[in-house]
């Protein structure tokens, strides 16, 4: 049996006007499993006007009411976890176990950290800057967001979107990426039973859908997570109608590890785990390694190992560390990227595809790649990761920073100096050093360059969602 979605507007399940639908895959097997609606202009702008109307409601709660309804919207993600777990891995093909151990329980957080952020948010003091006149700044919700979420995290990449926005007073369209719209589907359900009708609305579809959702008039704000080319695109829009943009795009993360490491073989277990994470499906992977050149062979060896040893497999395999590519066309792309490995680079395992049901791929490990090779500079999207060699500190800024990206990157040294100085110098938005990829609800993501602005998470991410009115009070007699 194929499931047929329906959009939520209003508060209410509903089919779009078209009639048309869109084939969900599972990644695990390559089969149909279920059918999303193609929304058209008519559904957006429907949309959108329940949106608005609901804002002249929502706008004016207080920020207890706000997070009275967040810290619902976070019990109700706890008590039915299972059925977001499942609707996220069979959607996306993420093992079950990884799911409802790294994603549904931080999905809860978020919620709760903006619901105490939205009652926490500071300013400048209120005082006279100028005689006879007292100022106060006030933080006031944009109006109507429109937000697209990508097919990497959809569950959790609308999370992010959804939690700071409401917390905000804010009102939202959203519309998930075609390929992985159940688990919002889910979501909606789950926020719809909870918030007045018209605060939160999704509608699917295709790239036109996206783009109504993008160029609508009533949208005062877009926000994306995606593509550097779909970034591009959705500002071109908003520059139209001068709409805010918060961009979250692509990313090429340098993880610079230099001689010094105290343990080889353990750092480079834990570069596996965060390249390969997602099936490498993560903006801020671990893919582009920068080895100093008197470490290079134990290095890549140990690398590779770890990579061998990362387990590949479907949704009930417990011991799975990632599942499948997300689609069709992303396993093209990164069976394309293989296909044109430049003749001085060798494949130290993996880049191939794995079975020949669903789309799983190899971890995979490049070594002797040069610093212009297309693997290098564009982002790959997989479970691959590359390897390059420095001389030193100078050298292995110049590699790191060398591309158009600048969203994450890491250091690994056993030297602190070292440690400041590199993370100062490095050109990305988010810098660990001795670890890579974790997040937290409290602290700031977004990156640099091409890789977009603006941050989720954080203090910092609720400020993104709000505009900051001057208001300036004569006093004098």
């Amino acid at each position: 049996m194929t499931t047929r979605l329906q959009n939520f507007v209003n508060g209410k399940f509903v089919d779009a006007v078209s009639g048309r639908f869109s084939d969900v895959v599972d990644p695990t097997t390559g089969e149909v499993y279920a059918q999303a609606p193609i929304s058209g202009q008519e559904d957006v702008d429907a949309a959108y006007a329940a949106a608005a109307l609901a804002f002249e409601t929502w706008g004016q709660t207080t920020p207890a009411e706000r997070a009275g309804f967040l810290l619902k919207i976070a019990d109700a993600i706890e008590a039915r976890a299972d059925e977001i777990n499942e609707a996220e891995c069979r959607n996306t093909g993420k093992p079950r176990a990884r799911m409802a151990e790294d994603e549904t329980p931080i999905a809860a957080d978020h919620f709760r950290f903006f619901a105490g952020a939205a009652r926490t948010l500071e300013g400048p003091t209120a005082g006279e800057f100028l005689a006879d006149h007292t100022s106060m700044i006030r933080h006031e919700p944009i109006g109507v967001i429109g937000q697209v979420t990508p097919w990497n995290y959809p569950m959790m990449m609308a999370v992010w979107k959804i939690a700071p926005a409401l917390a905000a007073g804010n009102t939202i369209v959203l519309k998930p990426s075609d390929t992985t719209p159940v688990s919002t589907i889910k979501l909606a359900e789950i926020i719809g039973d909870v918030l007045p009708a018209g605060v939160f609305n999704v509608v699917t579809g295709d790239r036109e859908t996206g783009a109504l959702v993008v160029g609508h008039p009533t949208a005062d704000m877009v926000a994306i997570t995606g593509s550097v080319g779909a970034g591009m695109a959705v500002a071109k829009t908003a520059a139209d109608d001068l709409k805010r943009v918060h961009l979250e795009l692509g990313g090429k993360a340098p993880v610079v590890v230099f001689d010094d490491v105290k343990d080889i073989a353990a750092v480079a277990e834990a570069i596996a785990g965060a390249g390969l994470y997602n099936a490498g499906q993560d903006c801020t992977a671990a893919c582009r390694v920068l080895v100093h050149e008197s470490i290079h062979d134990e290095f890549a060896a140990a690398l590779a190992r770890a990579a061998e040893n990362t387990k590949l497999g479907g949704l009930d395999d417990e011991d799975a560390y990632f599942g499948p590519l997300n689609n069709a066309n992303q396993l093209a792309r990164v069976q394309g990227f293989l296909e044109r490995v430049p003749a001085h680079a060798t494949v130290l395992t993996g880049g191939r595809q794995v079975g020949d049901k669903g789309f799983f791929f190899a971890p995979t490990v490049v070594d002797g790649l040069r610093q212009d090779d297309e693997m290098v500079q564009d982002e790959v999207f997989g479970p691959v990761m590359t390897i390059q060699t420095f001389t030193d500190e100078a050298d292995a800024l110049a590699k790191a920073n060398g591309v158009r990206y600048g969203l994450s990157g890491s250091v690994w040294t056993s030297d602190h100096g070292r440690a400041m100085r590199v993370s100062k110098r490095l050109d990305f938005g988010v810098v660990w050093v001795n670890t890579h990829i974790p997040f937290v609800s409290e602290m700031p993501h977004g990156g640099f360059k091409h890789s977009g602005y603006g941050k989720d998470l954080s203090v910092f991410g609720l400020h993104d969602y709000t505009r900051v009115k001057h208001v300036m009070h004569y006093i004098g007699e």
